[in-house]
């Protein structure tokens, strides 16, 4: 070895030798020994601790004070008494009347252990507490012991303090008292929402039965509800909320099954059961059931807590206006109630009206009109929206194809005075999937301007201009307005109305373009006050009115647009000969199931949907033959229902005029005389291939087309441009795919409306 090596290794002996000193001070300091000491002391000082809570917390003398609490006082606009409620809604009752395997229901979805547990969960206590410190929030992982000392003792509160309380307590509680006392504690003071304490208040909440008669798969479906009691209401549940609680009800019975508390037979025979809607407060009925229970559900979706608002105590204003609101109750008795007679008509049993009426500059709700009623009807018609929109739905393809600066087939900008093919039946260009929906009554257009095709609600050009702006981009626009994404699919029938909406969401799109393309969003509720002990905390509110989502030219120019609707159009039959301004669009659905008119005024929008529903199991119907008549379309009832109401609503004021920053639309006058149209062509077969594109040259800056298209052969029978559609047209339309009555007519009653062969989709 060199004297390089030789040093290289006694570096390395050194370096060795200090690691092994180091090494040696660490296993000094943190030996074994110290180590099982550190924790033998924590525990027991943790013990000492437990033992010291144990002996001074005891069980309360009494539980918490639900007899102290307030109702709840519900406000007009202005400022008058609408209602009261909120009284705490509890019926104690003996465990001998619950059914065992009811019992046995609730004690398989919340603590299997039950019958033999200490009263305490430790493992699930400790992760509470954990994730508590946290700050995760609320925490899973109590017994039923410990959720009813928390029901009945003790409180929500969140804190570790709180916690151990709940500890000690439910410890002595299970010493003290028997699982039968303490499962029938639980039973009566659980929060089962619709603002009912207790198994009994639960019972009739969700089944209009006594505690005492509830079935197993009842008993598994109020068990399920304990966990999340507003997110799994059934009435008022998401989609997924509706499939968790499904999910939580077969959880339930296979623990059933499980624990042998339910046979495999048994378990076999569950089949999940719908609980009835929900009734109103006590003592309140027709219209003002259908507004209260609307204002909860928003304060619910802006975060109050359901247990909390029922527990009372709370001053709640509405945007509701008294005299609007009666306005718009006997409208629908003038112009539709009246004409019903469900004893000599089984159709008339099946019609359903719902509106809304809402100011666009605040937002607010000024009237509403749910239906017939609670108890007749529980179902509130103005916020459902399990019903097609039809061509109401139209306009927003319109203020897409502006918003988006979108071009024809020939690259021409669209407007209202852009000039397309309206031939019945005309296959779409451009489009993925092919279409070629028909017009209403089969009637045939030739070139038509955009807003001709608006007044007549024609097919044909509305779904071309859904493939020339993008479906994607429709939907987006629809969106932004305030309709719900989810009930639409990005297919050609869209174009046509296919999706579900309500009376309320349709009001707040029309609101939007009334207020210049800022975003309404309908609002119930104006202010919401709680007071405790003395102390008031006003509930901060979202504002109705949002952000800008179109730009103003574009909602101006489609409200321009949409006046010539009611002037010339489906509505001028029923709006007729009124002393305001109003823009609006009608719009009926396959077989004649729905049928719309959604209006405004420069002060004032409503949307009057009427719904076919069939008495027994709500399924749709069709309205053909409601009130004697022939067919039921958005001009007639509709329509006469809210021109009837935005009359007596203005009281006299006309509303003054649309304020638009608009060149384009019915509302703006020609400053030239247009040239007449070309004859119309023959039109195209079904299968065919159109002879030229969609769609027309740019309009002239005076509003009309700067010259006339060119036609294909003319055809005498075919109305030109300027024709008037034929009297008694009306809208339709089958969103199946197969026949259909199609839309284009003026918006009268008559009777009407052929089916054609293998059709698309058709809606006015």
């Amino acid at each position: 070895m060199g004297r390089a090596e030789a040093r290289r290794a006694q570096q390395g002996s050194a370096r060795r030798a200090k690691a092994k000193q180091k090494k040696s001070g660490i296993r000094r300091l943190f030996t074994w020994k110290k180590i099982l000491g550190t924790f033998l002391g924590v525990c027991l000082l943790g013990m000492a601790a437990f033992i010291g809570l144990y002996l001074y917390v005891d069980i309360p003398a009494k539980g918490n004070e639900d007899a102290g609490k307030q109702a709840n006082v519900f406000k007009y606009a202005n400022g008058k008494v609408f209602a009261r409620g909120g009284k705490l809604n509890r019926e104690a009752i003996s465990l001998s009347q619950i059914n065992v395997k009811v019992q046995h229901a609730f004690v398989a979805a919340e603590n299997k252990s039950f019958y033999h547990d200490s009263g305490v969960d430790l493992w699930g206590t400790a992760r509470g507490i954990l994730n508590t410190l946290m700050g995760h929030g609320k925490q899973g992982g109590s017994t039923i012991t410990q959720q009813y000392v928390k029901n009945y003792y003790l409180s929500d509160e969140q804190t570790v303090s709180r916690k151990l309380q709940e500890i000690v307590i439910s410890l002595k509680v299970d010493d003290k008292l028997s699982k039968s006392q303490i499962l029938e504690g639980y039973l009566n003071t659980s929060y089962y929402g619709r603002g009912a304490y207790g198994i009994q208040a639960a019972a009739q909440a969700y089944y209009r039965k006594d505690a005492e008669k509830l079935t197993v798969t009842e008993g598994a479906y109020l068990a399920s509800l304990l966990q999340a009691p507003s997110q799994y209401d059934w009435q008022n549940a998401t989609p997924t909320g509706q499939r968790l609680v499904k999910q939580r009800w077969a959880y339930t019975l296979n623990n059933m099954a499980e624990m042998h508390w339910l046979s495999p037979d048994e378990r076999a025979r569950q089949k999940f059961e719908k609980p009835k809607p929900p009734k109103p407060m006590p003592g309140v009925t027709g219209q003002k059931a259908y507004i209260l229970e609307a204002a909860k559900q928003e304060l619910f979706a802006q975060g109050v807590d359901p247990k909390r608002f029922d527990a009372g105590g709370w001053t709640v204003t509405l945007g509701i206006d008294p005299d609007k609101q009666k306005a718009l109750e006997k409208s629908v008795q003038r112009k539709l109630t009246r004409d019903l007679d469900p004893g000599k008509r089984k159709v008339d049993g099946d019609a359903q009206l719902g509106a809304a009426s809402v100011d666009p500059r605040t937002g607010h709700i000024v009237a509403m009109y749910g239906g017939a009623g609670y108890p007749k009807h529980y179902r509130n018609n103005a916020t459902r929206s399990d019903y097609q929109a039809a061509s109401t739905f139209k306009p927003l393809i319109l203020a897409s194809a502006m918003q988006n600066h979108a071009v024809t087939q020939d690259n021409v900008p669209i407007t209202p005075n852009t000039i397309y093919d309206g031939h019945n039946r005309r296959p779409v260009v451009g489009g993925t999937i092919p279409f070629a929906p028909p017009n209403e009554d089969e009637h045939d257009y030739d070139k038509i301007t955009v807003q001709t095709a608006t007044n007549n609600s024609v097919n044909a050009v509305f779904a071309q201009m859904g493939a020339d702006v993008g479906l994607d981009n429709v939907k987006e626009t629809a969106v932004s307005l305030g309709m719900d994404g989810s009930k639409m699919d990005v297919k050609p029938a869209m174009t046509l109305g296919t999706m579900g909406a309500s009376p309320l969401q349709m009001a707040g799109a029309y609101a939007t373009l009334d207020n210049h393309g800022v975003k309404v969003t309908p609002t119930m509720v104006t202010k919401a006050v709680h007071s405790v002990g003395g102390v008031e905390n006003e509930l901060k509110l979202k504002d109705p009115i949002g952000r800008r989502v179109l730009e103003r030219r574009t909602a101006d120019t489609v409200t321009s647009v949409l006046t010539g609707v009611v002037n010339d159009g489906t509505a001028s039959e029923a709006v007729k000969n009124t002393a305001y301004k109003a823009a609006g669009k009608t719009g009926t659905s396959d077989d004649d199931k729905s049928a719309w008119f959604v209006g405004y005024t420069p002060k004032l929008v409503t949307a009057v949907g009427m719904f076919g529903e069939s008495p027994n199991g709500g399924a749709q119907v069709t309205l053909k033959g409601t009130g004697g008549g022939g067919r039921v379309n958005g001009g007639g009832y509709p329509a006469k229902v809210w021109a009837d109401y935005t009359q007596s609503a203005l009281d006299g004021n006309t509303g003054g005029d649309f304020d638009l920053e608009t060149d384009m639309g019915a509302a703006v006058p020609p400053t030239t005389t247009p040239s007449p149209t070309a004859t119309p062509s023959t039109p195209p077969s079904p299968t065919g291939t159109p002879s030229s594109t969609p769609s027309g040259t740019p309009s002239s800056p005076s509003g009309r087309p700067s010259h006339t298209p060119s036609g294909r052969p003319s055809s005498p029978t075919t109305p030109s441009d300027t024709a008037s559609p034929p009297d008694g047209g009306v809208d339709g339309g089958d969103t199946t795919g197969t026949t259909s009555g199609v839309d284009g007519g003026t918006g009268g009653t008559g009777n009407g409306g052929t089916k054609g062969a293998n059709s698309m989709p058709g809606f006015n």
